[in-house]
């Protein structure tokens, strides 16, 4: 993947995007209009849709690096090549959006090798390498990047994930708990650690984290589902119908069996759709 290639593609789809723009906000005033609600982000995700690799605006990523990025190693970055890396990464989730992982993680390889000293360049890689399934690869970038900046909490979410997807229940909960300790009211930490909790058979800490979730993202049904699911496992059947009534308030898809598949892409495991399942036929009957 050439940077040039991505150029001329930004070039000729700028007519096009001032329409595709429109075309945004007028579905988005739809939404509002007719009350529906937006689709369930998965646990990458905010309830805002954005993943967790780019919850802050490039702006902000961007003074934040160049004001405090740890340039220990000697490496000095000119502002030329932070310029040129900003525009392959973009290209990457460009690349990422359209479904072509292949160019997707090859600009975004690039990108990290044009400007290392970015810790979203490192996390969109690593998140996207998890995207594609490609978990060693994503664990080896995120444990890196990790090493050298070892109190970010975008990439403590984008690891703790990982781990959590592998099945690697203590390192996710290891990490997740740094996140939320640096970040109290960062919703995908306390969001994971309720479905970590609830693999490990301890409901009472997964029913903790699940509601403070529910807390900081009410209108994101994900949540409501992982409160429900641990209150199943804590043999507390009210509050687990209530919990999951809530969540089909928000998405009435939650009412159907073919729903829940989706809900593998938001960190939960084939057990845990299965007792989402048990739930769910418990309600609707």
């Amino acid at each position: 993947m050439r940077l040039g290639r991505y150029r001329r593609r930004k070039t000729r789809r700028k007519k096009k995007g001032r329409v595709v723009k429109f075309a945004v906000l007028a579905i988005g005033l739809g939404w509002v209009v007719s009350g529906c609600t937006r689709p369930a982000a998965p646990s990458g995700e905010s309830s805002t849709g954005q993943p967790a690799d780019t919850a802050e605006t490039t702006e902000t990523v961007e003074k934040r690096e160049t004001a405090s990025s740890p340039l220990g190693e000697g490496i000095v970055v000119s502002d030329e090549d932070r310029a040129i890396a900003g525009e392959l990464r973009q290209a990457g989730l460009d690349y990422r959006a359209e479904g072509q992982y292949e160019d997707a993680i090859a600009a975004l390889e690039k990108a990290v090798e044009t400007d290392p000293e970015s810790v979203s360049g490192h996390v969109i890689l690593g998140w996207t390498l998890h995207l594609e399934k490609r978990a060693d690869e994503a664990t080896k970038v995120l444990e890196t990047a990790r090493s050298r900046w070892p109190e970010e909490v975008s990439l403590l979410n984008a690891l703790g994930i990982v781990y959590l997807v592998g099945g690697k229940l203590e390192k996710a909960v290891e990490t997740h708990e740094q996140a939320v300790t640096l970040n109290p009211e960062n919703e995908i930490g306390h969001y994971n650690l309720s479905l970590a909790y609830q693999r490990l058979a301890e409901p009472g800490t997964a029913i903790e984290h699940a509601e403070r979730a529910t807390e900081l993202e009410p209108f994101n049904p994900h949540p409501w589902v992982a409160l429900a699911i641990a209150h199943q496992s804590n043999d507390d059947a009210e509050q687990a119908s209530a919990a999951y009534q809530q969540a089909t308030a928000l998405e009435s898809g939650y009412l159907y069996s073919d729903f829940l598949g989706h809900l593998e892409t938001a960190g939960f495991s084939a057990g845990q759709i299965e007792e989402t399942e048990q739930l769910r036929q418990a309600v609707v009957e």
